[in-house]
């Protein structure tokens, strides 16, 4: 694992940024918590579900790992973002977990950092998972862990709306024929579509469906292609097929909107599936169109179980162990059943719509959806995303045009990821 001076480099910028946020957002201390540097027999697991309890079917997955492993887990679950910190913290104390598990988005920063092992190092086998899901944590050619599952966006539908409007869910199968079924709903007096485009990473989560579904590229954010995405965003605006609340919608408050009944369509998660069942109306999923028709990318979500750098690399060998009991087929669709995500791998995902036919729209989803942080943008992604919010929040709001957005994102864009 890097261990040169640039990587102790980048790894102390990394701290220093972690402890600059948590100055301003999170009031955390430096303590990091029990690390790898535990006695011998004792093995330590850090996650970000800390809604889950020492009584909860997660805790005691991780405990029966430790024990057919040999050794005894010590498990610490954090808040997403005070992981982080926690990660980069420990790492420069040579104190971190034995495992990691964390967002995505974040295996890049960790990697670039030093914090940690490739998969080869540990040899955790990764190959039957989906390699679209892989590649977010892939970063020079080089994977840094193995995702636990995957959640991403598709757009519900309320049905009793959409028979009002005599629309057939099955006929919106590109941007045609959403505009028009959003035309038709709007002549029924009812409400379109709602989504979030709030100027945070929320909202880039959500705009990247119709970005990629363009055909445009991150790394060139004022393509055509890209304006097209956008100008599709804007025109549901100005002809009142989407609310002017988007501007500020959370996932959250947009599927509120969804979820009074008004609402056609609603642009959103896996992880709304059981507040969806509670609705009170007949509601149904369809994939996110591409422009030209078929299923468009969208980014996935969900956490990677990853080997954060230890002195001692004789850990290793249990750390895979405990690696492949959590990451195994039993386990995977256990877990992700308990989190509503879908499975890495194409034998789970079977398992699961077997089990459940609803989530079959979900597993083609995942199956276009891509990494935000792949196509080796790492650690370039956050320095793209926050001036293409930027960007769609300007051209909603009526400030610049789509393209002229675009353009003042690339700029920014461009000079951020020199």
């Amino acid at each position: 694992m890097p261990s040169s001076r640039n990587s102790r480099r980048r790894l102390r910028a990394a701290v220093a940024v972690a402890l600059a946020t948590c100055l301003v957002t999170t009031g955390c201390s430096s303590e990091s918590g029990s690390g790898g540097a535990t006695p011998t027999g004792d093995y330590t697991i850090w996650d970000p579900y800390p809604q889950f309890d020492d009584s909860s079917a997660w805790v005691r997955l991780l405990t029966t790992c430790g024990t057919d492993a040999g050794v005894t887990v010590e498990r610490t679950g954090y808040d997403t973002t005070d992981l982080t910190n926690k990660a980069l913290l420990a790492a420069q104390q040579d104190n971190s977990p034995d495992v990691l598990i964390v967002d995505n988005p974040v295996v890049s920063t960790l990697a670039d950092a030093g914090v940690l092992t490739t998969t080869d190092e540990v040899k955790v086998d990764v190959a039957a998972v989906s390699p679209n899901l892989l590649a977010a944590g892939r970063i020079g050619g080089k994977s840094y862990g193995i995702p636990i599952g995957a959640n991403t966006l598709a757009l519900y539908y309320n049905k009793k709306v959409l028979d009002a409007a005599g629309v057939d869910p099955a006929t919106v199968t590109d941007w045609t024929s959403l505009t028009a079924a959003l035309t038709k709903v709007k002549t029924a007096g009812k409400k379109g579509i709602t989504f979030s485009a709030i100027g945070t990473e929320e909202g880039s989560f959500q705009f990247l469906p119709w970005f990629w579904g363009a055909g445009a590229n991150l790394t060139q954010l004022d393509s055509a292609q890209g304006v097209a995405a956008l100008t599709l965003w804007t025109d549901w605006l100005k002809n009142g097929y989407a609310p002017n609340s988007v501007l500020n919608n959370t996932q959250t408050t947009s599927w509120q909107e969804f979820a009074a009944g008004d609402f056609a369509f609603a642009e959103n998660g896996t992880w709304q599936l059981a507040n969806a069942k509670k609705t009170g109306f007949e509601y149904g999923i369809i994939p996110i169109p591409s422009q030209a028709g078929g299923t468009a990318p969208a980014p996935t979500g969900g956490e990677f179980v990853t080997a954060p750098v230890q002195s001692d690399t004789a850990r290793y060998a249990v750390t895979e162990k405990l690696v492949a009991c959590l990451t195994s087929a039993d386990n995977a669709l256990a877990t992700d059943t308990t989190l509503s995500y879908i499975a890495a791998t194409d034998a789970v995902q079977r398992t699961q719509v077997a089990d459940d036919d609803e989530l079959t729209v979900w597993v083609e989803a995942v199956k276009a959806a891509k990494g935000r942080t792949s196509d080796d943008l790492g650690t370039k992604y956050p320095k793209i995303s926050q001036p293409l919010w930027t960007a769609f929040q300007a051209a909603l709001s009526g400030s610049a045009s789509p393209a002229d957005a675009l353009k003042t994102a690339q700029t920014t864009a461009a000079a951020a990821t020199k």
